[in-house]
């Protein structure tokens, strides 16, 4: 019966995460389809995803760069929507674009005291705005989510990792089963 159960949990193991990938991704292509009326599976995906690349790509121009600067200051200056699109935008130019802020593991003192450490990213360098000229803002995502709080660390308490900052929040978030590769092994 120990060796039954056991295959039940290895099995589950391995078709959870298959099932609930192809459920998810089965679901956003009929909602994006559903979306654009389309009966072809996928195409709405694949507008969708051609699209945001367009717009990429004319945002990129001088002429279209100055319109979506207007944009950006009108949304920044409405009440309402200025904290909603504020927050957003600050949200995917942390993980995209020119502007990423978690490029920087970092090490920081775990709440446990002893010799806990935390994995965490440095969002902001200086922070002497604050009255907190010798410390840093360091982000620290919780797992298997994607919430997290920002505490502020003397530098002297901070430890630069040398990850990937991608590989470095795929293994917080993951809970800590994913692998680590420092970057001096992956250049050889």
């Amino acid at each position: 019966m120990r060796r039954v159960a056991g295959w039940f949990l290895n099995g589950l193991a391995v078709a959870a995460p298959l099932g609930l990938t192809a459920w998810a991704v089965v679901w956003a292509f009929r909602t994006v389809d559903g979306w654009l009326g389309l009966p072809y599976p996928g195409a709405g995906l694949a507008i969708t995803l051609l699209g945001i690349t367009v717009v990429g790509a004319l945002a990129s121009n001088v002429i279209a760069t100055r319109a979506v600067g207007l944009l950006d200051r009108l949304f920044e200056r409405l009440p309402l929507v200025r904290l909603l699109y504020t927050s957003i935008k600050d949200l995917f130019e942390a993980f995209v674009g020119d502007k990423r802020r978690f490029t920087v593991p970092v090490l920081v003192p775990g709440e446990h005291g002893g010799d806990s450490r935390v994995l965490g990213f440095i969002t902001h360098e200086g922070v002497a705005a604050l009255g907190l000229a010798d410390y840093v803002a360091v982000y620290l995502p919780f797992s298997y989510s994607v919430a997290g709080r920002v505490i502020f660390f003397p530098v002297a308490q901070v430890a630069r990792v040398d990850v990937d900052g991608g590989e470095a929040m795929a293994f917080i978030v993951s809970g800590g089963v994913t692998d680590l590769t420092p970057r001096a092994a992956r250049a050889e």
